[in-house]
């Protein structure tokens, strides 16, 4: 029986080994990232961003136990530095930015994600330092005493206005006092869903004051007709004139916020079904006649007589063209004229696509409120657009519409010279590969 002796002869071979390891762990490191980075991106959660934190300091524990060399004692961990070629490859393959410190919370790395938010980090300084966040310190501060995770909220300014929870993981060391080796930081960007809180605010607060408004008035006329002109007739058929245009009123406005929703819930579905878009157009020019002679204008549609097919869906076309044409009649009556073309053309990505061009004569938009034309219940002139009926939400519903059917809106003006109001749709594939 040999009895074998640990020699001098045999050291190169457990370094040998010990690299291998690490070869073996950042491989794993990379998939394992590459991995959660998928599904960060498809969840986008915050609660993902924290189980990406943990893995990530799970995998830093134990690549650091498995390339200790053989040399050093077990019970003896082995202390972060900075520049550790280990740390940096599995902070650099983090989705979110992420700083490690060591326990005195000084940084040891951060990936290029981490420098974009605090530009003012330095490995080997403290984060305190380069960080002046008080919650996030704080949290540091807690995770270090208590070894466990810690999470925070705050608010950037600089360069522009910013919401993130920052997320402090401990990596204890393997030693018999079981402290923290290694702390990990994170943050996570919550600024999309705070402007979504936001605007869903915004929209539930505009939709209240627009619904709010002729039922204040439907009740005073109520009052009045229970009161004073009980027994009066001629204000009693005044009065009820004035109701039914409050009512009908609600009634767009609701038909408008339900449309919006149910679009916006199909927006991931594009139509499949070929429409003749010319004959949508002769349709939607035809049905707005009678409104164009109560408006003593004259509405002319040029190029829809060949068929021209485009996926969509057609009610909701209609309700495009309804919406740009109807636009040019009321608030652009004293041009006294509208011209609808349609017409072939080629999209910014080089493939054809159809445009539809509604042009008024009226007195046309300023350019500072182009931009915003397409948001919720944004008016140019608030009491022109209510005296004219209108809901504030007419080309909010035709840019969704469009943005559903694959296309987009454009809008040209000239003060005292009009506008033109052009919806681009991607023409279908058969009707784009037969000519012009």
């Amino acid at each position: 029986m040999t009895a074998t002796h640990d020699s001098g002869a045999t050291r190169p071979a457990r370094w040998l080994d010990g690299l291998k390891r690490t070869r073996f762990v950042l491989a794993a490191a990379a998939l394992a990232f590459g991995a959660l980075w998928l599904l960060g991106a498809i969840a986008a959660a915050p609660a993902l961003a924290g189980f990406t934190l943990i893995a990530a300091a799970v995998l830093i524990a134990t690549a650091s136990a498995e390339t200790t060399p053989a040399l050093l004692p077990r019970d003896e961990p082995r202390a972060p530095r900075i520049g550790d070629p280990l740390i940096e490859a599995v902070l650099a393959g983090l989705p979110d930015p992420v700083v490690a410190l060591d326990h005195r919370g000084d940084v040891v790395a951060l990936n290029v994600r981490a420098a974009a938010v605090a530009p003012a980090l330095r490995p080997g300084e403290s984060v305190s330092l380069g960080l002046r966040v008080p919650e996030v310190l704080e949290a540091i501060r807690h995770a270090r005493a208590s070894g466990t995770s810690q999470r925070a909220e705050f608010f950037q300014r600089v360069p522009f206005d910013r919401w993130y929870e920052a997320i402090v993981t401990p990596i204890l060391s393997s030693g018999a006092d079981s402290r923290p080796g290694l702390l990990l930081l994170a943050f996570h960007d919550l600024t999309p869903l705070r402007r979504v809180e936001e605007m869903r605010a915004d929209f539930v607060a505009n939709a209240s004051h627009e619904l709010r408004t002729p039922l204040a008035a439907l009740s005073g006329f109520i009052d009045t007709l229970r009161g004073s002109a009980r027994e009066d007739p001629a204000a009693r058929e005044r009065f009820l004139a004035i109701m039914q245009v409050q009512a009908d009123r609600m009634a767009r406005l609701i038909d408008d916020l339900l449309s919006l929703s149910r679009i916006e819930l199909n927006a991931h579905l594009r139509p499949d079904k070929q429409v003749d878009l010319g004959a949508i157009v002769r349709q939607v020019a035809d049905s707005l006649q009678t409104l164009a002679r109560d408006r003593d204008v004259e509405v002319k549609a040029a190029g829809t007589s060949a068929p021209l097919f485009v996926p969509g869906d057609r009610d909701e076309l209609i309700r495009v063209f309804e919406n740009l044409v109807e636009n040019a009649l009321k608030y652009a009556a004293s041009g006294k004229r509208v011209d609808i073309a349609l017409s072939r053309g080629e999209g910014p990505d080089g493939k054809a696509e159809a445009r539809v061009a509604v042009r008024d004569r009226g007195p046309g938009i300023a350019p500072e409120h182009l931009p915003r034309l397409t948001e919720r219940f944004y008016r140019v002139d608030v009491s022109e657009s209510r005296a004219q009926g209108g809901t504030g939400l007419g080309l909010a519903l035709v840019k969704h519409i469009l943005n559903r059917h694959g296309g987009r809106l454009t809008i040209e003006s000239v003060p005292g010279q009009g506008a033109t109001f052009t919806a681009h749709l991607p023409i279908a594939e058969a009707a784009a590969g037969g000519g012009s």
